[in-house]
Parts: C-alpha cells; sequence; structure tokens
C-alpha cells in the first residue's frame, strides 16, 4: 500500500455481512465473511489502502506516548448484567495483569513485564469471584445443614454446573458468576444438600427448595440462558 508493505490477520465470520478492516495497536485485522472470496478482500483493502496508512501512521506516531491505549474487546455476563470488556494497554504498569470491575464495564490493564493474555488473565479473575460468592453462600448451607464438604473446587467443566462426589468433595463451575446470583445461589445449595442426600429423593427436593425458594427460577434461567455461560473468553478479550 503506497509502496508499504503491511502485514494483516485474515478472519473468517460466519456472522459477518460485510468485509470490515481494524486497525490497532496490535496490527491490522480483516474480518471476511464465510461467503465473500479472497480476492474481495484484496479489492476492499485496495480501496481503503489510503486509509489503513492513515490509521497505522497514527498509531506510530503515538506508540511512544506514556499512557494507556485502549479498545472495547467485547460484552460479557457477570452476575447476570450485560457489561463491557475493555482492554488497557498501559506501559507504565509494572508487575502482573490486573482487573479493575465498576457497575458497568471489566477493565484488564495489561502490564509488558506480563506474558499471560488478556483472555487468561480475565479468566483468573472471573475464577476468583466465582469462588468468592460459592464460598459465602456454602457457608451459610452447609451451617444450616451441618454438614462440611471435603473439598471445594472451582473448575470449568462443559457440561455440568456442580458436582458432589463420594468423597464429599464438591466441584462448582467457574461461569456460575455470569448468571444472576440466584441462579449460583442454587447451584451451591443443590450440590451442598448432597452432602446429606445423596440422591435426587424427594426429600432431597423438598430441602433444596425449603433452603432456596427460587430453586425453579433458577433451574428455568438455565434451561434458557445456559448456552450464555459458555462463552470463549479469547473472542471477548481480544
Amino acid at each position: 500500500m503506497g509502496g508499504r508493505e503491511v502485514e494483516f490477520r485474515l478472519v473468517s465470520s460466519r456472522n459477518a455481512k460485510k468485509i470490515r478492516v481494524r486497525v490497532g495497536t496490535s496490527g491490522v485485522e480483516v474480518i471476511q465473511p464465510q461467503n465473500r472470496p479472497e480476492q474481495d478482500v484484496a479489492s476492499f483493502l485496495q480501496a481503503n489502502g489510503a486509509w489503513i496508512l492513515d490509521q497505522l501512521n497514527r498509531i506510530e506516531r503515538f506508540r511512544g506516548i506514556r499512557r494507556p491505549k485502549q479498545h472495547e474487546a467485547g460484552r460479557l455476563l457477570f452476575r447476570g448484567e450485560l457489561v463491557r470488556v475493555q482492554i488497557e494497554e498501559d506501559s507504565r504498569r509494572a508487575g502482573a495483569n490486573r482487573v479493575v470491575q465498576d457497575s458497568d464495564r471489566i477493565t484488564v490493564s495489561l502490564s509488558p513485564a506480563s506474558v499471560t493474555p488478556a483472555a487468561r488473565t480475565l479468566e483468573n479473575w472471573l475464577r476468583k469471584q466465582a469462588r468468592e460468592d460459592i464460598t459465602r453462600y456454602l457457608d451459610v448451607t452447609t451451617a444450616k445443614l451441618n454438614r462440611r464438604p471435603g473439598k471445594v473446587l472451582i473448575m470449568g467443566q462443559r457440561t455440568k454446573w456442580g458436582n458432589c462426589s463420594s468423597m464429599q468433595n464438591l466441584s462448582f463451575n467457574w461461569r456460575l458468576v455470569l448468571a444472576p446470583t440466584f441462579v449460583l445461589e442454587y447451584i451451591v445449595i443443590h450440590e451442598a444438600v448432597h452432602l446429606a442426600i445423596p440422591d435426587h429423593s424427594l426429600k432431597f427436593w423438598l430441602t433444596v427448595r425449603s433452603l432456596c425458594p427460587e430453586a425453579e427460577r433458577a433451574k428455568q434461567w438455565l434451561c434458557a440462558n445456559s448456552h450464555r455461560l459458555l462463552v470463549d473468553l479469547k473472542e471477548v478479550a481480544v
């Protein structure tokens, strides 16, 4: 383009309706609808070459300025609310990456000293939030049941939200922190009751409902929305 060799990353998308180009600190990314041939991409890049070069030059001019560079990565459910996820490249930051959450946004601040990807940093933070929420509800429930689990594990299962093993160990899916609080509370109570009642007998369900009045509402929410919790964080935090 204009005598300059420009590298770009080509991303095929079945949801995209038209060819798009993004120019950022990580380079040039071209979104190609799956039904569009590569020659259309080449024509698109040539037609927009001047704009792409202008954006690359602008980024290079400001690359040396010591201030955070931000872009909005995507959106994510967090405790039942849809929030923005923002990636911040902060050249002033030393040490590990950091995650900060406010009312409607989660910001991942990347440190030049860290090799941890933004998606991994975000997942680690979400796992920590999940453990804190799960532990809080579990402590209340097990005190009422007068039972204590062997271990409490926070995992990334793709087919289960929780489990109580024969060894009285409880495991929970970290993605529960993405769901509304009453859903997480229901799963915690469900698995905690298994410490006392290992089967799904009438006694089990009566105990669950006595401890969790919103059990049916939670089950209905999961039936309708569980797919929204199986998000790929690499697509959200890019």
